[in-house]
């Protein structure tokens, strides 16, 4: 291996993880800064939930977009765009005085952190192979799983120290030092035997799917499930539905290869990606708001992270034993068995009062990340595994967007079951603080319901064999590992 080899090997982890640790920190460290960010700028936390489901609904219409912009023009190139969009919307975000500010920079993050994850790991993938590819997808997975760790109690330390625009302001440092590494010790490389047009009316598309979609979800409620601007909404989505595929039939290189659908593993596989990714985001959401709440635990921000850390710690702790585990039993009923614990965990956060002290809420937490960490390692991996080496990198492509897509739905459904329920019984006569377990609990039987679901969606995965990758296993609570092919520098 020659010098430049190792330079370029070292550039390109220091770039790929760092900026993969910040994106995930940042990612995840949102939620529980929305109390403090919803005092400053004088907007509800309601308002400022599409920070949550705005970022989530850019990053699943740009993911795939994205990793075919770099194969096309060069990875490195467009992944130093990424890095420049997420230093510019780091400082928007943190300037603003507004909830539209704030709102608008998430959506133009949701498009940067994207990019970073996406042509990032192509990165490390071309520049490695064999036994060096694992290790540096081991890291990058390590460094994901850190991230999503850390950011509630970055956040948290944050918030009391700098207030809640430090957060942003330090992420915007840490992602323009990744520049020069970038720059200088990471070389370019893309695919040359890939077509060079782009499929801007998929990536179009599924923004028109998927933004009255969320839209319906949040305002529903408020609107009415059956007001015409609800329908219309629902209308618009299913339409959008039905040219994104005709869309797709006829473009060169389509966003998304509907002849995957016919993949009864990978589909069942990407549900359940969804539905892991849709449930712990939505309870990330409740929960940060429920102990924040004067009339609940009345927690700081920094509390509030520290009590969302056992599931998050819980997760990664049972990584090294998620791969025995899927081989002893199969890939199969350890999906089935992780929803079936999942879905324990949310049943027994179903019947939370407002007398509960916080510890009677770790056991359940424990349960349910153990089952959302046995669930997703198999899944994300069966995703890329049931399917022909060309095709890899296309449906790692669509675990990554359904990963976005169950966030940014599931949490808007949540937030809206959250706040329905405390004003009905606010509206009924109920205490402050029994108002809030019950939206807390009605939310918590949403996500158990979410999981039952997921054991039906394990019977898709068949009788499929396959062994988890640590790398994936490692990022499971956060993102799936693209896979790609190696391509030509």
């Amino acid at each position: 291996m020659t010098d430049l080899d190792v330079k370029a090997g070292t550039g390109v982890l220091l770039a790929a993880c760092v900026s993969t640790l910040v994106v995930n920190a940042n990612t995840s460290a949102v939620t529980i800064l929305l109390p403090a960010i919803s005092q400053d700028v004088g907007a509800p936390v309601s308002t400022l939930q599409w920070a949550v489901t705005g970022y989530m609904l850019v990053g699943a219409a740009v993911i795939v977009t994205s990793g075919a912009l770099g194969d096309v023009f060069g990875r490195r190139r467009v992944f130093l765009g990424g890095l420049i969009l997420f230093v510019a919307s780091c400082v928007l975000i943190a300037l603003s005085s507004e909830a539209f500010g704030v709102i608008a920079g998430r959506m133009i993050q949701g498009a940067a952190g994207s990019t970073i994850l996406a042509c990032g790991m192509s990165l490390l993938s071309v520049e490695s192979s064999g036994t060096g590819q694992m290790k540096a997808v081991t890291l990058w997975g390590a460094a994901s799983a850190a991230g999503g760790a850390a950011g509630p109690l970055i956040g948290g330390v944050l918030v009391d120290a700098t207030g809640w625009q430090g957060l942003f302001w330090i992420d915007a440092a840490v992602a323009a030092a990744c520049i020069p590494i970038t720059l200088f010790m990471v070389r370019e490389s893309r695919d040359p035997h890939r077509p060079r047009s782009i499929d801007w009316a998929g990536t179009v598309l599924i923004a028109v799917i998927l933004v009255p979609l969320v839209l319906a979800l949040s305002e529903g409620g408020d609107w009415g499930w059956a007001s015409p601007a609800t329908l219309s909404c629902f209308v618009i989505a299913v339409l959008g539905v039905f040219g994104f595929v005709a869309a797709e039939r006829r473009v060169t290189a389509p966003l998304v290869d509907l002849a995957l659908f016919r993949n009864m593993v990978l589909v069942g596989a990407t549900l359940a990606i969804l539905l892991v990714a849709g449930t712990i985001n939505g309870l990330m959401y409740v929960l940060s708001l429920y102990f924040q709440d004067p009339d609940a635990f009345g927690m700081s921000a920094l509390q509030a992270g520290l009590a969302t850390l056992p599931a998050v710690a819980v997760m990664i702790a049972i990584t090294p034993l998620i791969t025995p585990v899927a081989v002893r039993i199969g890939p199969r009923q350890a999906v089935a068995l992780g929803f079936v614990l999942s879905a324990v965990g949310f049943g027994a956060l179903g019947f939370a009062q407002s007398d509960w002290h916080y510890a009677m809420f770790v056991l359940p937490l424990v349960v349910m990340a153990v089952g959302l960490g046995l669930s997703n390692g198999p899944a994300s991996s069966a995703s890329t595994s049931s399917v022909s080496p060309d095709q890899v990198g296309s449906a790692s492509g669509i675990s990554n967007m359904a990963r976005y897509v169950g966030g940014s739905l599931a949490t808007a459904a949540t937030a809206t079951v959250y706040a329905a329920a405390t004003e009905t019984q606010r509206a009924a006569g109920a205490s402050p603080g029994d108002a809030l377990a019950a939206g807390l609990s009605r939310s918590a039987i949403l996500m158990a319901i979410m999981a039952a679901a997921g054991i039906a969606l394990a019977l898709l995965l068949g009788r499929h064999r396959t062994t988890p990758s640590p790398g994936v296993a490692a990022a499971s609570h956060a993102h799936t590992i693209p896979v790609t092919q190696s391509a030509e520098v």
